[in-house]
């Protein structure tokens, strides 16, 4: 019977982290399998990956200088052959061995199942053949295979991430079913707008239509023009040249911006927003809402009392200090408003420790950083007497150091700001916001993850592709240009300097600069890089994260409704991650049991 309930509870864990339960399930398997599966395990696997995905700022070409500007970069710091990949081989031997732990656990016949442990093995064999190639060549090699397979193992060594790729993977087909009758027909619009427009314009003097030229001067031109304008990123570049020529031009743009921004783009997010509503309209069983009872007591671990009112009276010395100059707020009145307040802090955290005792004191994370930081002041005010003496009304405290004692002061007074956190359980839609906010923190580390694997990925291409393309020219340049902007520290020379650029690229803003400079330095063709970024950044990841956040609020907004404010913390339980995909993947009870009949390593007896 022991191994009975060693099997259950390895089956109820795999439930909650949503592992497969194909797996062996004999006794000494069982300890393996929870070892592996313990926490220290687990942490020293993360780590390894996450040491595999950090090389790529110290290879070369290494991120390890100050700036990224071409034109005042010092020379980067480069390791010396055989440092990064002697610890990219250990890390390599390290997921080696976890690949056959998985394999052996699983067995081989689940193992030719699995496309994941499939994939992983290939993964490493991969690595390890170019890791070869690359110390026989001494490090001299220009393209570096294994660098884009890297974000692989961070993708398979989570179930969550799997499941959420998955999910991901059966959304897009209906993202690309249900906009493209629309989607076609604006294109149709647009295209015989755009044409009409393009022929009238360019039917007058180029030379006095210089800059139109510059925007649709071809068709290539013409649709990169247009797809930065329907991102609003330089709306009024591509629209004053022709504006100023015929005010009736701006019809076409005003009409392009209302059909393609604001209208088939905000289309775009509320397909993906009705693909992932739902997640958290689950139906709860009785059993569920019997559990959740039961556990009422425990979920909320502490009596969300209101804040001390210091943090009011706090508050008004702090915007006292923040309102007087320097030369002004040194004076004797403050200083002693300000000594006032730490005697303050003192006796409120004495009182707290003669009334809960030490044990009951600590038990308290919000005693222990006001104790923490009422100590810190007490110490910084010590310090000041013993430098200043007793103070007066000539002592000049920031004349002393690059951060006086009177800076410290001040800015651990800003942190005693953050006591007024405590009040917000008591305002309920502050706790419906914040709730929502530590939810997005905790819950979405599974998209957040397939977010890095996707940057990663990209600034290796990018590496490959423009590594050193942009070279900082002598000559004057075009008002407006990448040049002209100064974006030289946004570049691929390196691997940091790539993350950056990929991310100003997804904010939009401002981004025809990079795809304009990048297709005058190499070649018309690097648009489509950009542009598959902007779609998978921009387009698909920010629109899903803005769903996510709107399905999230919703849901609590409307079960607040129905809820005490008390129990808006409640509904975090509701709104884990395992919840969200609940109705995607939770399989029936039927289910279940013919999963266990057809276990490859269980004999269940009737």
């Amino acid at each position: 019977e022991e191994l009975y309930i060693q099997q259950a509870v390895v089956f109820i864990e795999d439930a909650i982290k949503y592992r497969s339960i194909n797996h062996r399930v004999d006794a000494g398997s069982l300890r393996l399998y929870r070892w592996y599966y313990s926490g220290i395990i687990q942490w020293g696997l993360g780590l390894t990956i996450a040491a595999v995905l950090l090389l790529a700022f110290a290879e070369r070409p290494s991120s390890f200088s100050s700036s990224s500007d071409p034109r005042h970069r010092s020379p980067a710091w480069q390791p010396p052959c055989g440092l990064t990949e002697s610890i990219e081989m250990i890390c390599l031997i390290i997921l080696s061995v976890d690949v056959a732990v998985k394999s052996y656990l699983i067995g081989w016949e689940e193992f030719r199942k699995s496309k994941w442990l499939i994939g992983y093995t290939v993964v490493i064999l991969i690595s390890v053949m170019d890791w070869v190639l690359s110390v026989s060549m001494v490090c001299d090699e220009k393209l570096r295979v294994r660098r884009l397979l890297r974000p692989f193992f961070l993708l398979q060594n989570s179930s969550l991430m799997k499941k959420t790729l998955k999910c991901i993977k059966r959304t897009l087909p209906e993202i690309a079913r249900y906009p493209k009758p629309v989607s076609l027909l604006g294109r149709a619009l647009l295209f015989g707008v755009g044409s009409s427009l393009h022929v009238c314009v360019c039917a007058q003097d180029p030379k006095k239509n210089g800059e139109w030229e510059l925007h649709f001067r071809n068709l290539p031109s013409s649709l990169t023009s247009l797809l930065v304008l329907l991102t609003t990123a330089n709306n009024p570049d591509v629209m004053i040249p022709a504006y100023s020529l015929n005010r009736c031009n701006a019809i076409f743009f005003v009409a392009f911006s209302v059909i393609g921004t604001y209208c088939l783009m905000n289309l775009l997010t509320a397909i993906i927003y009705n693909q992932f509503r739902g997640y958290l309209l689950v139906s709860h069983s009785h059993m569920t809402e019997l559990f959740q009872s039961l556990l009422q007591g425990f979920i909320l671990t502490q009596d969300a009392a209101a804040a001390a009112p210091s943090w009011k009276s706090g508050r008004t010395v702090l915007v006292l200090n923040s309102e007087k100059s320097t030369a002004e707020r040194d004076n004797f009145v403050l200083e002693i408003i300000n000594l006032c307040f730490i005697l303050y802090y003192l006796f409120e955290m004495c009182v707290k420790i003669f009334a809960f005792g030490w044990q009951g004191y600590l038990s308290y994370r919000n005693n222990i950083f006001d104790g923490f930081l009422t100590v810190l002041l007490l110490a910084l005010q010590i310090t000041i007497f013993i430098t200043y003496r007793l103070p007066y009304s000539q002592w000049e405290p920031s004349a002393h150091g690059v951060l006086s004692l009177w800076e410290m002061i001040r800015l651990v007074n800003l942190l005693i700001v953050f006591r007024f956190l405590r009040i917000i359980p008591d305002i309920k839609l502050m706790a419906l916001v914040a709730s929502t906010l530590l939810d997005l923190v905790k819950n979405l580390r599974a998209f957040a993850g397939i977010l890095v694997v996707v940057y990663y990925v990209f600034a290796v291409f990018g590496i490959w592709l423009f590594e050193g393309a942009i070279k900082p020219p002598d000559s004057s340049v075009a008002c407006g240009t990448y040049e002209q902007l100064e974006y030289w520290p946004n570049n691929f020379d390196d691997f940091g300097a790539a993350i950056i650029l990929l991310y100003d690229v997804m904010i939009v803003n401002n981004w025809q600069a990079f795809i304009d400079a990048y297709s005058r330095y190499t070649t018309e063709w690097s648009k489509i890089y950009f542009v598959c970024w902007w779609l998978i950044s921009s387009v698909m990841w920010v629109n899903l994260f803005v769903a996510l956040i709107l399905e999230n609020f919703i849901y609590k907004w409307d079960r607040s409704h129905s809820c005490s404010v008390m129990d808006v913390e409640r509904i975090r339980y509701e709104t884990s991650v395992q919840l969200i995909f609940r109705w995607e993947f939770e399989p029936t009870e039927e289910e279940l049991v013919c999963q266990l009949h057809q276990h490859p390593h269980l004999q269940l007896q009737w």
